[in-house]
């Protein structure tokens, strides 16, 4: 037997942000293939097909795996894709992260005339290139930002519970309630 849909009524009664965490993230591996690079407008097809909170949700995961092991400038080095970045920005504003939006938003605008460096270098040049660029510095105070919000009530990842509480009908079908009598 599969995991069984994500609904309102499961969001609603999940008590903690652990467990609805894990409730969001079974939901979203049950709906999406594992992106293992590629193709970035086929995968934001994919993800523009989920509800609208999962949707975000989805977005925004690769930004707190690249802030968590790395930094913003670093971000666009593992994501280089203006699609994907304006999508980033939608979705931090989508689940209420207003001040990373803010921040995402201006570390985007500075890698604008680093984009041919940031896109086209292999992964084994790009950290030669990147560590001491003008857009490493450029980027340094957002990204000392970014770390301490992520410190503030589970970070990113916070606010996939917080919004599906306060949204679960952009998250999760309808439940269906039956009635036999």
């Amino acid at each position: 037997m599969g995991v069984a849909p994500l609904t309102q009524t499961r969001i609603l009664a999940c008590p903690t942000h652990d467990g609805l965490f894990d409730l969001l993230s079974e939901e979203l591996q049950r709906r999406l293939p594992e992106f293992t690079g590629g193709d970035l407008d086929q995968h934001l097809r994919r993800l523009r097909m989920l509800p609208v909170g999962l949707h975000a949700m989805a977005v925004v995961h690769p930004l707190d795996v690249s802030i968590t092991l790395d930094d913003l400038g670093w971000h666009f080095g593992n994501w280089p894709h203006h699609d994907y970045s304006k999508e980033t920005i939608w979705a931090l504003r989508e689940l209420e992260a207003f001040e990373q939006a803010e921040l995402f938003e201006q570390a985007y605008a500075l890698a604008q005339p680093h984009w041919s460096m940031i896109s086209t270098l292999p992964d084994d040049k790009f950290s030669g290139w990147y560590y001491g660029s003008a857009f490493a510095k450029a980027t340094e105070p957002l990204t000392r930002r970014f770390w301490q919000l992520q410190e503030i009530d589970n970070g990113l990842l916070g606010y996939w519970t917080r919004y599906a509480r306060k949204y679960p009908h952009k998250v999760a079908m309808l439940s269906v309630v039956r009635n036999d009598g």
